[in-house]
């Protein structure tokens, strides 16, 4: 990796990243074609963990060094890692196939809440009357965004929401588990691990049926190009592209993958948001991104 980012001028590397939230935006479009055709959330998840995997492979192979592999303190935070992102692929999934791709896109993005409630909860980081006040605003957006305030007015289901916000507390496991990794190994050591741990859990509690058609299925360049774009390009773009990238500046163009996402629903999937869940949105996507940029600030 540093090999790769020692020659990406700044200006490369945010486009790294947003091209990387650019994928993540339309993988969760592909994902929603796919479960809305009847595949499994998990299966599909899976999928596009597997493929991931064997890109993180090629990485770790053509870069070895510093790996960390003997370290057991990597392994341990790089199998949480695994934990966290097989549970936010399978949430995000079926919070998409409950609802839309937009409400299940927007919930996921609010993991840097969680981040911030597991910090305040293990004692990493102080709460403070202003981030109080932010997680409040995000949890007004929610509100707002699902119609939680009015079950029976909504076309968003409980379990949408459910699996949405439940994506969002697995992405923040992920940040995590990845964060106490990497001092211990490289990026694509950690990821190789991780996304073991997610295809051997997944595989495990997937559908062994519905695993086995995609290889028959005519909608298998579906599930290599998901993979690809959720899971493998994507997160060597992304880590590649932060190494000369300010967080400040990464958590604003991060918000390219909720923007794609809810843009690929409405433009493929006949999906739409009422003026009430548009207002819910930008509650939330302004809040979270304020909040990252104010704590790498």
């Amino acid at each position: 990796m540093s090999l790769i980012a020692s020659h990406s001028p700044k200006g490369m590397s945010t486009l790294f990243v947003a091209l990387a939230a650019l994928c993540w935006g339309i993988s969760g479009g592909i994902g929603g074609i796919l479960t809305g055709e009847g595949w499994s959330p998990v299966v599909v998840s899976f999928y596009r963990g597997a493929v991931g995997l064997l890109f993180v492979l090629a990485w770790l192979a053509l870069q070895p060094h510093g790996s960390g592999l003997g370290s057991g303190r990597m392994w341990f935070w790089s199998v949480i890692a695994g934990l966290g992102v097989a549970g936010n692929f399978s949430f995000y999934f079926m919070s998409i196939a409950e609802g839309s791709v937009a409400v299940a896109a927007t919930l996921m993005y609010c993991a840097p809440v969680f981040v911030y409630l597991l910090s305040f909860a293990l004692k990493l980081e102080r709460p403070s009357l202003l981030k109080w006040i932010a997680i409040a605003v995000v949890m007004v957006g929610i509100v707002l965004l699902t119609g939680i305030h009015d079950v029976s007015a909504s076309d968003v289901t409980p379990i949408a929401t459910i699996a949405g916000l439940l994506a969002g507390l697995s992405y923040a496991v992920f940040i995590f588990g990845f964060k106490f990794a990497a001092p211990n190994g490289s990026p694509q050591a950690i990821l190789v691990i991780a996304f073991s741990v997610l295809a051997m859990i997944l595989f495990l509690f997937g559908d062994t049926g519905q695993v086995a058609a995609v290889m028959e299925a005519s909608r298998w360049p579906l599930f290599l190009v998901l993979g690809v774009l959720g899971a493998g390009l994507s997160f060597v773009l992304y880590i590649v592209g932060l190494k000369h990238t300010a967080p400040a500046i990464a958590s604003i163009v991060a918000l390219v993958e909720p923007v794609t996402a809810s843009l690929f629903g409405v433009v493929f999937l006949n999906e739409g948001l009422v003026a009430i869940q548009l207002i819910g949105m930008a509650l939330i996507l302004f809040t979270v991104t304020a909040l990252s940029v104010h704590s790498s600030g």
